[in-house]
């Protein structure tokens, strides 16, 4: 039986490898490190079918290493250090390449760290999770992490005509891209999900009529949906049905939040992944117009590593309603946004010589501290003052949202700053 087409079509030469530029680009990073013969354990952390997997594979080549591959999905520590005792025989020759590293549990990724630390292999680790979070300290300070970017729309277009032209091949067909839109908006920037696309729709329209096969967004919509089981079987869903359980909890709707993680749960997926989402969601979505959110969603991430499967499943699902039914407001992350474009604008601007800390007696001198005054001597423990640089003075950033908790806050804002921020 033929290979799938992604797997025909997946490269083992750095200068046929599409996108993530700024790790393997002319001069960059680490194509330096793998053309030097030197590479550092690493991991690779970014979304599905951006090429963790194909780097990796194509690292061990260039190298002429050892490479052995494990699944955290279905590897554990004995098989951990099966491949290590492997590597000892030719110890700094072997290259580990573990996928979905964010599944390991602490212990599996304890038995690396040795093997690791002592050079006997280099290690590389596939994630679609933020390693800050999903692989412990020890093991994270003996590798560098590389970001792997979703593919632009450039490399999507040269990955789309080598598709068709492979299929056009294997089918003894013409094949006609006469739209692509469809195509890379299913795709997302995930090479794999466009390979597969192709591969599928091209293999229905060569049932359905003679000539040259027509491709448009009309039957990529249309066969894609009537084949969703099959084209995503490498489980890239997993990403859609996230986006829609958090949009629905930001509209509001604690029926269409239950049926998404029901499906989720029903997928097998993981229980924190789905925990840490509601913890963003509840500072970005609800913030300060419910801070219980916050509160509630950490409690619900700590309870769920206490707690185990499947009873996770109703904390989850208690959580999951209450962020649903609380009253919203972005307000805070608008907050960030502005003050860091805000920064990025105007640079490091120098701090109010009333704002510093005078440690010595040359700093008292020339000013430092002077005239700052400590708001719990005044009444209400407020005083007026200015605390933002001169250049940026009355510079509102944030704007409460418009909620009871908020417009309370907005309230007190105008009764202390009066018209200075423009509340």
């Amino acid at each position: 039986m033929s290979k799938p087409l992604a797997e025909r079509l997946r490269p083992t030469e750095l200068n046929d490898y599409l996108g993530q530029h700024h790790l393997v680009g002319k001069g960059a990073i680490l194509r330096q490190a793998i053309e030097s013969g030197n590479i550092p354990s690493m991991i690779l952390w970014g979304p599905p079918g951006v090429g963790k997997t194909t780097l990796a594979n194509i690292i061990a080549d260039k190298m002429d290493m050892s490479f052995f591959s494990l699944s955290a999905i279905n590897s554990g520590v004995k098989d951990v250090r099966h491949v290590i005792s492997q590597a000892k025989m030719s110890p700094g020759q072997a290259i580990l390449f573990i996928d979905e590293i964010h599944r390991f549990s602490k212990s599996q990724q304890d038995s690396l760290l040795g093997a690791v630390e002592q050079g006997i292999v280099r290690l590389i680790g596939a994630t679609t999770e933020n390693p800050s979070f999903e692989v412990i300290s020890p093991l994270l300070s003996r590798c560098q992490v590389y970001i792997l970017k979703p593919l632009d729309i450039v490399d999507l277009e040269k990955l789309s005509h080598t598709a068709i032209k492979s299929m056009a091949e294997e089918l003894g067909r013409e094949i006609v891209l006469e739209e692509s839109k469809a195509l890379f908006r299913i795709s997302g920037g995930d090479a794999r999900k466009i390979i597969n696309a192709i591969e599928l729709v091209s293999t229905s329209l060569m049932t359905q009529s003679a000539g040259t096969i027509i491709i448009n967004d009309k039957n990529i919509n249309n066969i894609i949906q009537q084949n969703l089981a099959i084209y995503d079987k490498s489980g890239e869903q997993h990403y859609d049905i996230i986006s829609a359980f958090i949009k629905s909890i930001r509209g509001s709707d604690p029926n269409a939040t239950v049926y998404y993680l029901a499906r989720m749960i029903e997928g097998g997926e993981d229980p924190k992944f789905i925990a840490r989402r509601l913890l963003i969601l509840a500072s970005e979505d609800i913030g300060n117009a419910n801070p219980n959110a916050l509160l509630l969603a950490n409690t619900c991430f700590d309870a769920i590593s206490k707690i185990g499967w499947p009873e996770s499943r109703i904390i989850l699902s208690q959580t999951s309603i209450y962020l649903a039914n609380s009253a919203k407001s972005n307000s805070v992350y608008q907050a960030i946004n502005n003050a860091q474009k805000l920064v990025q604008q105007t640079g490091d601007l120098p701090i109010p010589l009333h704002l510093r800390n005078a440690p010595t007696k040359l700093m008292k001198d020339i000013g430092y501290g002077d005239n700052y005054q400590y708001a719990h001597k005044h009444k209400d423990n407020f005083v007026e003052m200015e605390f933002l640089p001169k250049e940026i003075s009355g510079k509102r950033l944030y704007d409460p949202g418009l909620n009871t908790m908020e417009e309370k806050s907005r309230i007190l804002l105008k009764q202390r700053w009066e018209d200075k921020y423009g509340y």
